[in-house]
C-alpha cells in the first residue's frame, strides 16, 4: 500500500507543478494577482474598501502601480478615524459598525439602542446550542472547533436553508451575537475536558461585545477591566470588515452565489480564515517572536537581531520558511492603517502593565525586518495588523488558541454583510482556468499500458 501511495505522490509532483514561463504565456493571473502585485477586480461593493496603492496610466496602455499610505473604509467611512471618533466619546463601538456594514449607513442613538438590544437578546445560547459545545470532543484547534458548532446550529434554525433576505438577516445578526459566546464557551470546554475547572457565565445583557466576551473567557464573575474592554472593542471595530478580495470574504461570497445557505456560507469563511497565511498570521507572529526571544540574547543589539532576521529570511532559522510574519500585506504597501493604531495602543498598554521590554523588541524586529525586505523586494512593505494584534491579546492574558477565532468573531460581520449584498445581486462566481496541457490524448486499454 505504501509503496502505491508513493508512486501517487511523485505523479502528483511531477504532472501538476507549473512553470512560471507557462503562467506567462497562457496569461494567467495566478492568485487572482496581476503581476504588479494588485488585485483582479472580480467584483464591486459597497462594504469595505482598502487602498494601498493608485494605478497611474502610463501610456501605451499601460499602468504604473505607486504605492500610498494604507487607507481602509468602511462603506465610504474611514475605519480608523470610525473607530477613534467612537473611542473619544467613550463608547463601544462594534455594534455600531456591526450596524453600519449591514445597512451602510451609521445609526442614530434610537435605532443603535435598539440593535444593540436585538444582539443583547440573541446572545445567550438556548440549551441545546450549549449542548453541542460540551458534546465536542478535546481539541486543541479551536477554529474547527468554531467550525464544527457554527455547522451545527442549522438544526437550531426553522429554516436553514432559506436564502429570503429577511431569514438570511435574521440568521447573520443570530450569529453576530452568538459567535463570541460561542468562541468563549469552547475554549473553557477544552479546558475543562483537559482537567481544569469549567468556568461558564452567562452574557451580561446590559454589557457590549468586548465586556461580554473577556467576562465569559476568564468566567471569574468579575466585571472586565474598562481599559482592556475598550482596548478589545477597538480590536473587533478594526478587524470587522477588509473589503470583498480578502480570502475568507471571497469564500463566503463564492459560497453563497452557488446558493448555498447560511451556516455553510459562514463555516467556509471560517475555514479560510483558519489558514496560517490569513486569519491564523497574528498567532505565527508570536511563534516567530518566541523563538526569536529564544536565539536572540541581547535584546538591545540591533545588530545581533539583524543577523537572526537574516538567518530567516536564508531560510536558515525559526520554521525554514524564509518568511519574517506580521511583515507586508497583499494590498497595503507604505503603511497598513490598523498597525499604526495598534503599535500606538501596544506601547501604552505595555507601559501599563510593564511589559515595555518585549513591546520594545517588537517594534526592534518590524522596523529592522521591514528594511530587511525593502532591501530584498521591489514591492514596498510595513509591518500589518497581525503584527501587534497577538502582543495585545498576550498582554489581556487571553490563550494564542483563540486569536483566530477571536478574528472571525469580529469578521462575522463584515461576512455577513457581504452574503447578504452578494444574494441581492447574485450571480455564480464561476473564474476560468488556463489548460497546462497542450495537447489531448487517446485512450489506451489497460492491457496496453
Amino acid at each position: 500500500m505504501e509503496t502505491i501511495l508513493k508512486k501517487i505522490e511523485k505523479l502528483m509532483l511531477k504532472h501538476d507543478a507549473i512553470s512560471p514561463e507557462l503562467i506567462q504565456k497562457k496569461n494567467v493571473k495566478l492568485g487572482l494577482r496581476n503581476p504588479d502585485g494588485s488585485g483582479v477586480v472580480a467584483g464591486i461593493t459597497s462594504k469595505g474598501t482598502v487602498i494601498g496603492y493608485e494605478k497611474i496610466p502610463s501610456g501605451d496602455d499601460k499602468v504604473t502601480v505607486k504605492p500610498v499610505e494604507g487607507k481602509l473604509y468602511y462603506c465610504g467611512y474611514d475605519a480608523c478615524e470610525l473607530a477613534e471618533k467612537i473611542q473619544e466619546e467613550g463608547r463601544y463601538g462594534f455594534d455600531e459598525i456591526t450596524y453600519l456594514l449591514l445597512t451602510g449607513e451609521l445609526p442614530d442613538k434610537k435605532d443603535l439602542e435598539q440593535f444593540s438590544e436585538v444582539i443583547a437578546d440573541r446572545r445567550p445560547l438556548s440549551k441545546f446550542e450549549r449542548s453541542i459545545i460540551m458534546a465536542e470532543d478535546v481539541n486543541n484547534n479551536q477554529m474547527y472547533a468554531l467550525h464544527s458548532v457554527i455547522s451545527h446550529l442549522n438544526r437550531c434554525d426553522p429554516d436553514p436553508d432559506s436564502t429570503d433576505i429577511k431569514d438570511v438577516i435574521r440568521q447573520c445578526i443570530n450569529l453576530i451575537a452568538k459567535v463570541p459566546v460561542i468562541v468563549a464557551y469552547n475554549y473553557n470546554v477544552m479546558k475543562f475536558r483537559k482537567g481544569g475547572d469549567l468556568l461558564i457565565c452567562k452574557p451580561n445583557a446590559a454589557w457590549s461585545t468586548a465586556e461580554n466576551f473577556l467576562y465569559l473567557l476568564h468566567g471569574d464573575g468579575e466585571c472586565p477591566n474598562e481599559y482592556e474592554a475598550k482596548l478589545f472593542d477597538l480590536a473587533l471595530m478594526l478587524h470587522a470588515e477588509h473589503g470583498g478580495g480578502n480570502n475568507s470574504t471571497f469564500t463566503v461570497r463564492t459560497v453563497t452565489s452557488s446558493g448555498a445557505n447560511t451556516y455553510m456560507a459562514l463555516c467556509a469563511g471560517i475555514a479560510s480564515l483558519s489558514g496560517h497565511l490569513h486569519g491564523g498570521a497574528n498567532e505565527s507572529v508570536m511563534k516567530m517572536m518566541k523563538d526569536i526571544k529564544q536565539n536572540v540574547k541581547n535584546w538591545d543589539d540591533d545588530d545581533e537581531i539583524e543577523h537572526y532576521l537574516k538567518l530567516i529570511l536564508q531560510k536558515r532559522a525559526y520554521d525554514r520558511s524564509g518568511k519574517i510574519y506580521g511583515i507586508g500585506h497583499a494590498v497595503y504597501t507604505k503603511s497598513d492603517p490598523r498597525a499604526i493604531i495598534f503599535r500606538k495602543k501596544a506601547e501604552e498598554f505595555a507601559k501599563m502593565k510593564k511589559n515595555l521590554e518585549e513591546f520594545t523588541l517588537f517594534t526592534k524586529v518590524a522596523d529592522i525586518g521591514t528594511q530587511l525586505l525593502l532591501g530584498d523586494k521591489s514591492k514596498i512593505v510595513s509591518p500589518n495588523v497581525d503584527f501587534y494584534s497577538g502582543l495585545i491579546y498576550k498582554m489581556m492574558g487571553i490563550p494564542m488558541e483563540i486569536f483566530t477565532p477571536i478574528f472571525a468573531m469580529a469578521r462575522f460581520a463584515g461576512w455577513s454583510a457581504h452574503r447578504i449584498e452578494q444574494i441581492i445581486h447574485n450571480k455564480i462566481i464561476r473564474p476560468a482556468y488556463a489548460s497546462s496541457i497542450d495537447e489531448y490524448k487517446n485512450y489506451i486499454p489497460l492491457n496496453e499500458r
